[in-house]
Parts: C-alpha cells; sequence; structure tokens
C-alpha cells in the first residue's frame, strides 16, 4: 500500500510525523492538491468510516492522508480526489496530543488505516520509527482489533458507538 501525504508545512517540521516517514521513504510529500495522487483520503470529516472493505477498492493501492491544522483541514480534504473515509474511534499516543480521541496525527492515521485494512505489519513499521510508536497500539489494541474483524463501514460504526457509548 503506498502512502501519500497532501503536505501544507504549517507545523513544527521537528515533530512533523509526515516529514519523518518522508525522510525514511516510507511515505512521499505532495505540496498541492493537484499532485497528490488519486486513493482512499483519510479524512476526518468524511460521511463513511473506513472499513475492511475498502481493502478490495482502495484506487491504485493508495492513502493519502492529509497534514495540516487542524482549522483548514475540512477545506483542505475537499481538494483531494479519491474516496474519502474517517477513521473511528481511536487514541493518541503523540506527545502533543496524547489520550485525546481523533486527534491522531499523520503517521498514528496510517497505522490506524492500515490496521483497519489488513496490514498491521506494515503499521508496526512505521510507527517503529517513533519512540511512542508502540503505545499508539498498545493504547488501541482492541478497537483497532474489532474494527478489522468488520465487514463494511456500517459494522465499523457500530462498534464505534460501543466505545463513545462508555
Amino acid at each position: 500500500m503506498e502512502l501519500h501525504v497532501r503536505y501544507e508545512g504549517d507545523d513544527d517540521p521537528e515533530k512533523c510525523s509526515a516529514r519523518k516517514l518522508a525522510r525514511f521513504d516510507l511515505a512521499s510529500l505532495h505540496r498541492s492538491a493537484r499532485g497528490t495522487p488519486h486513493g482512499i483520503v483519510l479524512d476526518p470529516y468524511a460521511d463513511r468510516a473506513l472499513s475492511p472493505a475498502d481493502a478490495e477498492e482502495a484506487p491504485h493501492g493508495r492513502l493519502i492522508a492529509l497534514d495540516c491544522s487542524w482549522e483548514t483541514a475540512e477545506a483542505e480534504a475537499f481538494r483531494l480526489d479519491g474516496p474519502h473515509r474517517s477513521l473511528p474511534f481511536l487514541v493518541a499516543a503523540n506527545p502533543v496530543n496524547y489520550g485525546t480521541p481523533f486527534r491522531l496525527n499523520t503517521v498514528e492515521a496510517f497505522a490506524g488505516a492500515l490496521c483497519i485494512l489488513g496490514y498491521r505489519h506494515r503499521a508496526e513499521e512505521l510507527l517503529g520509527k517513533f519512540r511512542w510508536g508502540h503505545t499508539f497500539l498498545e493504547l488501541n489494541e482492541e478497537p483497532l482489533r474489532r474494527y478489522a474483524n468488520c465487514s463494511d463501514s456500517t459494522d465499523v460504526i457500530d462498534v464505534q458507538s460501543g466505545y463513545l457509548d462508555q
């Protein structure tokens, strides 16, 4: 699965997980929407949740993440081509948003998506580049396993509802 990032560059370069992934040649950065290839767009505002069923529909085997400030994410995501999917309930492990639900950085979004789509080994590879990376998988072990066993987006939302009700 190819990983691509629509990169805005409006965050601290020292804390940017997308830039670190690019340095290790694990993801490609793109400075414009036009230059970003077609793929499943990880969009926190999408109406449909990512599910294992999307693995079969992944255009060209690509995941696209948006790396920008949370204030501009909604507007920027609309400019990207491909099916838009939101990630279900997951908790951040990165030092900036530790313990905050739905506030994942780019590598956490990729890792969560890869686990749901059946590429856990690849998620572990990405997170292995960050000293806190294993914590993301530990914090989200049960939900990631349950989401990966769902058949479609509706099932993922049902599982997520159980976590949000707690």
